[in-house]
């Protein structure tokens, strides 16, 4: 079983900075590929940024040049630069075995969720 714990989060103005941690405590984890997910209103759940065992990166496009995801074993964080109103919504970091994909049903295991506001 692995534990994901979130941190960071919060509310800012259009064009500020936040920063999400996500730590796995677990068996295997480093070698899982981990994410950042975001629930935002009247929207489905929707990939953000996902990097596995080897540091291979993939951002959604509606934040590439913004976001900017690290890892270092089975700790990740994300820090979002130049965010803006229609980045509010839950981030949830999740994990799972094998190749990183955008599909949720390849993440067995997810974070309880953190708020991000973003005021214009």
């Amino acid at each position: 079983q692995v534990q994901l714990v979130e941190s960071g989060g919060g509310s800012v103005q259009t064009g500020g900075s936040l920063r999400l941690s996500c730590a796995a405590s677990g068996s295997s984890n480093a070698r899982f590929c981990m994410a950042w997910f975001r629930q935002t209103p009247g929207k489905e759940r929707e990939g953000v940024a996902n990097i596995d065992n080897g540091g291979s990166l993939i951002y959604a496009d509606s934040v590439k040049g913004r976001f900017a995801l690290q890892r270092d074993n089975a700790k990740i964080w994300l820090q979002m630069n130049r965010l803006k109103p229609e980045d509010t919504g839950v981030y949830y970091c999740a994990a799972g075995p094998g190749f990183c994909t955008w599909n949720r049903g390849a993440f067995p295991y997810w974070g309880r969720g953190i708020q991000v506001t973003v005021s214009s």
